[in-house]
């Protein structure tokens, strides 16, 4: 039997005529549902200036959700480092860790939309080099009692780390890309890896990372040396239902509202560059979009982990105008339907 892990994904995009507040306390008590019903990780997005991004602060979110659960991890999918003052970050990473008691998994990456990073005053060709160095930073500061750092960006003298975190040396890595050249520095840096889109397009990911973390395995200073088997994930967004038709229709109702939220700023400044990834027939025909009942859900799942070689799958329950109801019918079915056919054999 297949050893796979799953989670849960989210973007905390908004739903029509839904109070933000209680936008909040359904996905917290979506949050407790997967929680009890042993769903490994939580990752959340970061987005800013987008409906498709209503939680641009994760830290925030994740400290409430933190108090909410007790055993799946948490982490931001990812914390967009060339927005934040790394010193600052390194803090509140600390805080999250111990909040929740070691759970935090922590996502790191610069940042997908130039339209959101040029409006904080940034120019999207530079932010390479700047996750790069903020990167080093903050691993620096969660591994030393003191930080001094002198690079193009950021510069600290001397400044005292008083908060470390609960996990030792700091929580695990991960890195999410749509860029298969970005896999190689993942890889030998021994990071989990979560990518998306059709499973035939993402083998090569898969392949080239598990080439390059082989080869790399045994270097010494890897960033996430401390994990011993990183896993390979994809996100994909979930509709279930009792038949496979009454799940397909619904997932049919609520797409509008999610593409319109995914591709708006984008369409705002005139670019048709990820209308592409919106094309609900084309989801369905390539299954980034899973709907149905859990015996043709489980078909998909087992095709995809096939396909691909992932042995970590990331489900979004809740997105466009899914309401808390049928989100939780999602959950729990494939919780129920789905999730045991891959538990490892003991």
């Amino acid at each position: 039997m297949t050893d796979v892990a799953f989670g849960l994904f989210d973007w905390v995009d908004r739903r029509q005529a839904t109070p933000l507040g209680q936008l909040y306390e359904e996905r917290l008590k979506l949050l407790e549902a997967a929680d009890a019903a042993g769903f490994f990780a939580y990752h959340l997005a970061e987005h800013h200036a987008t409906p498709l991004g209503m939680a641009p602060s994760p830290s925030v979110f994740l400290a409430a959700a933190a108090q909410r659960t007790r055993r799946i991890r948490l982490g931001p999918l990812v914390y967009l480092l060339p927005l934040y003052s790394p010193l600052r970050l390194i803090g509140e990473i600390c805080m999250l860790d111990h909040l929740s008691g070691g759970r935090l998994e922590l996502g790191v990456g610069r940042g997908v939309s130039p339209y959101e990073v040029g409006y904080h005053g940034f120019d999207p060709g530079r932010t390479r080099a700047m996750f790069q160095e903020a990167l080093a930073v903050i691993v620096a500061g969660m591994t030393s009692p003191r930080l001094t750092h002198r690079g193009e960006h950021y510069r600290y003298d001397d400044v005292p780390m008083e908060l470390a975190p609960h996990q030792k040396p700091y929580p695990p890595l991960c890195y999410a890309t749509s860029n298969v050249e970005s896999v190689q520095w993942a890889a030998a840096q021994g990071m989990h890896m979560v990518g998306l889109g059709p499973a035939a397009a993402y083998r090569p990911f898969v392949e080239t990372y598990r080439t390059a973390w082989a080869k790399h395995r045994d270097d010494p200073g890897r960033l996430n040396g401390h994990v011993a088997s990183p896993r390979i994930g994809i996100n994909r967004q979930v509709v279930m239902a009792e038949t496979d038709a009454e799940a397909e229709a619904i997932a049919r109702a609520v797409h509008p509202r999610w593409a319109a939220s995914f591709v708006k700023l984008w369409a705002d400044h005139g670019d048709t560059a990820v209308q592409h990834r919106v094309s609900f027939d084309a989801a369905l025909q390539h299954e980034t979009i899973l709907a149905g009942s859990p015996a043709r859900v489980r078909d998909q799942v087992a095709r995809l982990i096939d396909e691909t070689g992932v042995d970590y799958v990331i489900c979004c329950f809740a997105w466009g105008d899914l309401t808390l109801a049928q989100s939780l019918r999602s959950l729990r079915l494939f919780s129920e339907g789905v999730m045991p056919a891959f538990k490892k054999a003991l």
